[in-house]
């Protein structure tokens, strides 16, 4: 008789890490050619289809994905509802464990693979510390995947130069600080210009220049880096486009004063 191979069953650190990936990865790219599902693979010692395929799974158990019409795999969903089920709402979360876990892949501590080797607080304030970097490790990743690593005004493509902004500052919204919809791509300068309110951006995306920035209107820097963008479109992202109700927070609250 041939011999039997028995599977090998998903543990729930392998889920969690995949589910995190998940959210930081477009619908369009949760396939075993994608470099992001290449590295986990091999981090957690499996092949790049099973990931891509579980990936499809947790596609299947999300309502955005769903409710745009399209579908995930739904062969494997019983093994990652459960995991969906306990994270959906808690992302924040979600994102802190799977840091924890991919730490323990790799065999280091939490804060050595965040890069952290300096952190001088301990109990809550160095959990603190851990938790921010975090968040803000996983919202870069999510919204410059999203805009394909692009400047949403001027089209740069240099990763090392490109910024997630927030729409709704960080402070002011704790709830939606992780939502994709609240994220733009910009480089420095639209991140600067964006987060001062000196430019907004409609909730029909078009972006606009604030009566305090066209007061340099004939100088150079102005003619070169603010005339030609105004009321241009802004380069949509292949998914979560900015959330309209967030852009018009921003021009009510952030823009507005610079009027």
């Amino acid at each position: 008789m041939p011999e039997l191979r028995l599977q090998r069953l998903w543990t729930k650190a392998e889920l969690v890490v995949t589910l995190a990936l998940y959210f930081q990865l477009p619908f369009g790219r949760l396939n075993h050619t994608t470099k992001e599902v290449i590295d986990l693979a091999r981090l957690i010692g499996r092949s790049a289809n099973s990931v891509a395929l579980r990936l499809s799974n947790f596609a299947a158990c999300d309502p955005y994905i769903i409710n745009s019409g399209r579908r995930g795999m739904v062969g494997g969903l019983s093994i990652c509802q459960p995991v969906w089920d306990e994270y959906a709402l808690n992302r924040e979360k979600l994102f802190f464990d799977a840091e924890y876990y991919l730490a323990s892949y790799e065999r280091k501590k939490v804060d050595e693979h965040l890069g952290l080797t300096n952190i001088k607080v301990s109990g809550k304030d160095r959990i603190a510390v851990i938790r921010q970097r975090v968040n803000q490790n996983v919202f870069r990743t999510m919204v410059l995947n999203n805009y394909d690593s692009r400047c949403a005004i001027s089209g740069l493509n240099l990763t090392s130069l490109l910024i997630a902004s927030h729409i709704i500052p960080w402070a002011d919204n704790q709830k939606e600080r992780l939502n994709p919809e609240n994220g733009i791509c910009l480089s420095p300068l639209y991140d600067k210009a964006f987060d001062t309110g000196l430019i907004g951006i409609s909730p029909e995306y078009e972006i606009l220049l604030s009566k305090e920035l066209k007061e340099y209107k004939n100088e150079e820097f102005y003619k070169i880096c603010f005339a030609t963008i105004e009321h241009s479109p802004m380069l949509l992202p292949e998914e979560h486009k900015p959330n309209p109700v967030f852009l018009q927070y921003h021009l009510d609250h952030i823009f507005a004063p610079h009027n």
